[in-house]
């Protein structure tokens, strides 16, 4: 689903919906939000500084109509 990000620092942005968290009402959306994780080296993976997107509150997304191409406020 295509949203668009009304609040914060990627205000007016495009995206979509990657995950939905339904009991703290937040969704991740794909390029937007974007965090730094520090993750320890294991004997599987390599450790480091990786960027990953974080929750964002429903109320600070719209949605957005496939067909028209138009904003829907739900």
């Amino acid at each position: 689903m295509k949203v668009k990000i009304l609040t914060g620092k990627d205000k007016n942005k495009d995206g979509e919906v990657i995950e939905i968290d339904r009991k703290n009402i937040r969704a991740k959306v794909k390029g937007i939000n974007m965090v730094k994780k520090h993750v320890k080296t294991t004997k599987e993976k390599k450790g480091g500084i990786i960027s990953k997107e974080n929750f964002i509150h429903l109320s600070n997304l719209l949605s957005m109509e496939k067909n028209k191409n138009k904003e829907v406020k739900k």
